[in-house]
Parts: C-alpha cells; sequence; structure tokens
C-alpha cells in the first residue's frame, strides 16, 4: 500500500468514468444583455406606419375571429354560444324545418299586400300573420319543450337553463343567416 502514490484502481471507478455525461445547458444570461436586447424605442419612428400596422392588425385579428365564430370554433364565439348544451341546442334547430324561419319572408309580403287599398285584403293580410306568429310561437313552444327532454336525457337535469330561448331565437333566424353557421344538414338525425 503505496503511502504517496496513486491509488490502485477500482471497478466502481471504471463504471463512473465510462458513465455517459449530460449535455451542458446554454448558460442563462446576464440581466444587462436580456435588457439591452429587449430594448426598442417608446415611439416609433414613423408614427403614421405604426398606426397603419396596427390598425392592419386589429383589422386580420377581427377577420379571423368572425371566420372561426362563424365556422362554430369555440375560442371564438360568445359566452352565450359556448358549450355542449349549446352547440347541440343549435344542431337541433338547424336540423329541422321551423316554421319561424319563414316569419321574415311572410312580414315582407304582408308589407307588400298592405299596399292594396281594399279593407277586405287588409283585414285578410293581418288575420293570416297573427295566424303565422301565433303557429310560430306554438311550433317554438313543442320543439323547445321535445329539445329540453332530450338534453335532460344526454347531459342530465339541471343543464337546460336559457337553451329554450336561445334555440327559439335561432329557429326565427332564416337558415343561411344563422351564426355560427349550420353544422349539420337538415332533416339530419341528431343523438
Amino acid at each position: 500500500m503505496p503511502l504517496f502514490g496513486s491509488k490502485p484502481k477500482n471497478a466502481a471507478d471504471d463504471y463512473e468514468a465510462e458513465a455517459p455525461t449530460t449535455p451542458e445547458k446554454p448558460k442563462t444570461p446576464k440581466r444587462s444583455e436580456l435588457v439591452k436586447n429587449s430594448q426598442r424605442p417608446l415611439v416609433p419612428s414613423d408614427r403614421k406606419q405604426a398606426k397603419k400596422q396596427a390598425r392592419e392588425q386589429m383589422a386580420q385579428q377581427r377577420q379571423r375571429a368572425q371566420e372561426g365564430y362563424a365556422r362554430g370554433e369555440e375560442q371564438y364565439m360568445p359566452a352565450r354560444d359556448r358549450g355542449p348544451v349549446k352547440r347541440y341546442a343549435r344542431d337541433y334547430v338547424d336540423a329541422r324545418f321551423s316554421i319561424g324561419s319563414m316569419l321574415m319572408p311572410a312580414m315582407i309580403i304582408v308589407l307588400a299586400m298592405t299596399f292594396i287599398n281594399t279593407a277586405e285584403m287588409r283585414v285578410l293580410t293581418f288575420a293570416l300573420l297573427w295566424a303565422f306568429v301565433g303557429l310560430t310561437i306554438l311550433d317554438c313552444i313543442v320543439f323547445t319543450w321535445r329539445l329540453r327532454r332530450k338534453i335532460t336525457q344526454k347531459f342530465g337535469p339541471g343543464k337546460t337553463k336559457g337553451v329554450s330561448w336561445y334555440a327559439s331565437m335561432r329557429s326565427t333566424q332564416m337558415r343561411f343567416m344563422r351564426m355560427p353557421k349550420p353544422q349539420v344538414g337538415r332533416f339530419q338525425k341528431i343523438d
């Protein structure tokens, strides 16, 4: 056993020497370097150009949001349209024919018929209009009752708050004017 000599080699020492080393992580930059790299002028050199670019960016963001909303992407929807229950309600309304979707064209026809200046025609026109409105209300009551029952079966009780009004208002819009745009075909089976 040597006093000042080298240590005898051991099998464990050889194993540690052959162990793979992990690659070194990049050095953390100094604060002064970070500050120097992040500095930019507080006021742009050309204000008109900066304002124009900001307007263009905002317009692009609005355009993306509007297209996403029309496609039915959740992240672009307002809170009233979000969630699986509202999506199911939209699909249910879009898959059926609603009398209410013909309400706007009927109103235009009634408006045109009011220009006919006979008392009988005016009475008939307004009677037909109120009959159409009554049928629309009856249709909304019946289909929202069915919709609430289906939502309770699918999502559980307590999930139907606000869905009836949401679905009724969607059903009174003409199909091509609905936002988000219909994701299902007319008369398509909805589970």
